[in-house]
């Protein structure tokens, strides 16, 4: 089979599905297993994302206001790969190329039925979910079984510890500015790695957050993670949040209890290392409670 992935949780979990070999093209954001790195990418952003959260806000609530796509794919390439299979979202439109994008991008071919599968991952189940559909449409759903089985038993253990700790409160932080909580999958990762989530509801997109907000639930942990960035990237902003007059007052600063995270390896990207990101999560509210290699 050759498979297209125009997301990158798809691509780990066509990877983690023992399938990398069948991957002949990959999106611009596909980075993770390494080893994929060679392959062809045919889709970019529509618009330049170099410049800061608020212009990249501005650029992307322009877009959609035009009714416009955020990315773009290459049809003739994707035309020439000749792929049996084109593994897209439909999950957030400003997070990766949507069915739509890909049924412009095929509509002109003739001759060759290519299977579409958009993924849709609004809470933890669903992401097992999602490799159950990529497992079955790649004809291995014993193998996406398995690794199901496997990533369960890792949460499972990670519930079944942190059940018997202290939970502190924990602000997780998707965007800077504007400022906005984290949702999706990360209410209830937060919950099984022991703490009380503040904003964001478990299986609803990500809310937008005042600063007030924030001062008033004052959080015993901030976790800050945009979407998209690193962490060299999201150290460039924090300082938006640390110039204002309250920051100082916070719990979480006084307590030393603010964490940077990878927000574009971890965290954001429903796929198999959304587990990693759980075990990332018990470590930082539980330290010296919980060890992953």
């Amino acid at each position: 089979m050759r498979i297209v992935s125009l997301i990158a949780s798809a691509t780990e979990i066509v990877a983690a599905l023992g399938l990398e070999s069948q991957l002949v093209a990959i999106s611009h954001e596909c980075d993770w297993p390494p080893s994929i790195a060679h392959l062809p990418r045919v889709s970019a952003p529509a618009f330049a994302t170099g410049g800061s959260s608020r212009q990249i806000d501005t650029a992307v609530r322009e877009r959609l206001a035009m009714a416009l796509s955020i990315y773009e794919v290459d049809a003739a390439a994707l035309e020439a790969l000749e792929p049996d299979l084109i593994i897209t979202q439909t999950q957030c439109e400003v997070c990766a190329v949507t069915p739509e994008d890909v049924e412009r991008a095929v509509c002109g071919w003739t001759g060759r039925a290519v299977k579409l599968v958009a993924l849709e991952p609004n809470r933890l189940g669903d992401v097992w979910d999602d490799i159950r559909r990529v497992a079955e449409a790649c004809g291995v759903p014993d193998r996406g079984e398995a690794l199901i089985a496997r990533l369960r038993r890792r949460v499972l253990e990670i519930g079944v510890r942190s059940a018997k700790l202290e939970r502190p409160t924990v602000a997780s932080i998707e965007w800077i500015d504007p400022l906005m909580s984290a949702g999706n999958w990360m209410p209830e990762l937060v919950e099984m790695a022991g703490g009380v989530p503040l904003f964001g509801e478990a299986g609803k997109h990500s809310p937008w957050l005042e600063w007030s907000a924030l001062v008033a639930a004052n959080p015993g942990v901030l976790v800050i993670s945009p979407c998209g960035f690193g962490i060299e990237r999201t150290m460039q902003e924090v300082g938006l949040l640390q110039s204002k007059p309250e920051w100082t007052a916070l719990a979480a600063v006084k307590a030393d209890r603010v964490y940077v995270a990878d927000g574009n390896a971890f965290f954001h990207r429903p796929g198999p290392r959304l587990v990693d990101s759980l075990e990332i999560l018990a470590e930082v509210l539980h330290p010296g409670r919980f060890h992953f290699g």
